[in-house]
């Protein structure tokens, strides 16, 4: 977090014994919501500046921390790759009790991932390092996962392709329409999402018989939300652009007219 020195909060409180007008001066900033500086009859002296400290003892405060519940979430995902990996190949890649031991590992994964963003939202604990760490997360617990199950011949890998590239095409994407606006997320999405999970984890337990075979299914839908909801995301950054364009075409005939 890049925070703000303690010492600046109260910098500019050494003019307490200013003139009865610094009452005035100190109420520069009656909405900030601080018990600081900014709340007494502290003011600059002689009125020459408002008192500031409580606003930057505000800003500060609404700063999130970098090491934050979210955030932390975030990281252990992270950590949790390298040993989902191994542990995914650990006896030769087919050994029900590691396998389980993996699974395990890819769930504790999922399972953060659906409270990270919600913390972070919520308790207003949104951070750069977590709009870039936690889409990174998400793509890296499923792309091992898939590439390990491939690599083992448990899955084909055309499936781990089309997930792969729909994901990383639709990061992408993002990134280049974000001048244009944000593509929100949607309820095909999500659930293209949780499909996934699910697809996955029961592909990474040894399932047999007909847990085996639903799993071929559930896989299958996983295929179908991925292609789907990305031809959807794709439709809307097209439309987005072309908004976006129309309207600094606009705001540009206007300036000139």
């Amino acid at each position: 977090m890049t925070g703000v020195p303690a010492s600046a909060a109260g910098g500019s409180s050494s003019g307490a014994h200013g003139a009865p007008g610094s009452a005035a001066a100190s109420g520069a900033a009656p909405d900030s919501g601080s018990h600081g500086s900014g709340s007494r009859d502290t003011g600059s002296h002689d009125g020459e500046r408002p008192v500031r400290g409580g606003k930057i003892a505000a800003a500060a405060v609404n700063q999130a921390s970098l090491w934050n519940v979210a955030n932390l979430l975030t990281m252990l995902r992270l950590v949790l790759v390298p040993g989902f990996v191994a542990l995914m190949l650990a006896g030769g890649g087919y050994d029900p009790a590691w396998r389980s031991l993996a699974w395990a590992a890819f769930a504790i994964a999922m399972i953060t991932d659906l409270f990270d963003g919600h913390l972070a939202r919520t308790y207003n604990l949104v951070t750069d390092f977590g709009k870039i760490a936690d889409p990174i997360a998400d793509k890296a617990i499923m792309g091992a996962a898939l590439i390990c199950l491939s690599g083992l011949g448990d899955l084909p890998w055309w499936v781990t392709i089309v997930i792969l590239a729909r994901e990383l095409g639709i990061t992408l994407m993002r990134f280049v329409v974000i001048r244009y606006g944000v593509i929100p997320a949607s309820r095909g999405g999500k659930l293209k999402t949780l499909t996934q999970g699910v697809a996955v984890g029961m592909y990474v337990l040894a399932l047999t018989g007909w847990l085996a075979t639903l799993r071929f299914w559930v896989m299958a839908a996983a295929v179908v939300l991925t292609v789907v909801t990305g031809l959807d995301y794709v439709r809307q950054a097209i439309v987005l652009r072309r908004q976006g364009i129309a309207e600094r075409t606009a705001a540009l005939e206007d300036s000139e007219a």
